[in-house]
């Protein structure tokens, strides 16, 4: 069975895809692996498991599938329309139990859409310590030929709600615009931090990332009492957590990536209105096709960070000729 052919057996069974991961041999297409099966196995809530109308032979509800152990996984039990239903916890606890190295990537997989699921938990459980001010940080350009590098710090209130607000990377640009205004109103306090190119080649840029990302915190009118980093660990006087995937799993990371990258496009937007030949606007300083032509054909500007293989292989090319 095809990925596509999976997705339509669904739409028959008229499931909500944001309750649902479809588990067992189907997940391996459906979580990016090629591969054809005709087995589909769907994971569900318990809130959503609480209301399926279960059948069975002795028209009991069967098996109670959010408490179920390694030798449950194995058995028959109770099915909805031919399909299997777990909690993503569980399914999560048996594919370690498992111990297969197989499972590895899967198991990621899993565990990141559970963190993902409730991107107030790290915020919720450093309240419940007596944090009060949790300042997300993120930054954004470490990878673009030109440019500074961007962080923000943002402190949420603890009773904040903002529909939607993921890693700024995965929303649209009139998406980003909007929460970009939205956070800035609702936030406690925000900070940015902007390192520039000059700064990157000397120092480097994760050493950059890092100044940018404390410049931010520093610029915060109130300063935050614990800090929530995007994977980077800081030399600061204040505790803080880096947490993998940060943008994806904590709403502070969230709300800080929103910031830094909607001021660091629009300062590439400026940008691009004095030297429109690198299309700026469209690539925000990232090395497209188009940029690295127009760098051939133009040369460079001083905001191209010299550091960088393709500006540096440029120089050193035109210092030969």
């Amino acid at each position: 069975m095809t990925k596509k052919e999976i997705f339509l057996k669904l739409n028959e069974l008229n499931l909500d895809k944001e309750e649902y991961l479809v588990v067992g041999d189907a997940a391996l297409v459906c979580l990016g692996v090629i591969k054809n099966t005709d087995v589909i196995n769907l994971v569900c809530s318990k809130k959503i498991y609480e209301k399926l109308d279960w059948i069975s032979n002795n028209n009991s509800k069967g098996y109670d599938c959010f408490v179920m152990n390694i030798d449950d996984y194995n058995k028959e039990y109770t099915l909805v329309n031919d399909f299997h239903f777990m909690r993503l916890e569980d399914l999560l606890r048996i594919k370690v139990l498992e111990n297969d190295p197989l499972n590895k990537n899967i198991i990621k997989k899993i565990q990141l859409i559970i963190d993902c699921r409730d991107t107030y938990k790290n915020e919720r459980e450093l309240h419940k310590a007596g944090y009060k001010l949790i300042g997300g940080v993120d930054e954004v350009g470490r990878g673009p030929l030109v440019g500074p590098v961007v962080a923000a710090c943002c402190i949420l209130p603890e009773v904040f709600h903002l529909d939607g607000l993921t890693d700024s990377k995965k929303l649209s640009e009139k998406k980003r615009d909007y929460f970009f205004e939205e956070i800035k109103k609702q936030a406690i306090s925000y900070g940015i931090g902007i390192v520039s190119c000059e700064r990157i080649d000397e120092i480097n840029i994760y050493e950059a990332t890092k100044e940018a990302m404390i410049m931010a915190i520093n610029n915060c009118k109130i300063k935050p009492d614990y800090v929530l980093t995007d994977a980077m660990k800081l030399d600061i006087d204040i505790p803080f957590t880096p947490i993998i995937k940060g943008d994806l799993k904590s709403i502070s990371i969230s709300a800080a990536s929103v910031l830094a990258k909607v001021t660091r496009d629009r300062m590439m937007f400026e940008l691009d209105k004095e030297y429109p030949m690198y299309d700026f606007k469209n690539n925000v300083g990232y090395p497209t096709k188009k940029h690295l032509e127009a760098i051939e054909k133009y040369g460079i500007i001083n905001e191209h960070r010299k550091s960088y293989a393709p500006v540096k292989n440029y120089l050193e090319n035109s210092i030969k000729e």
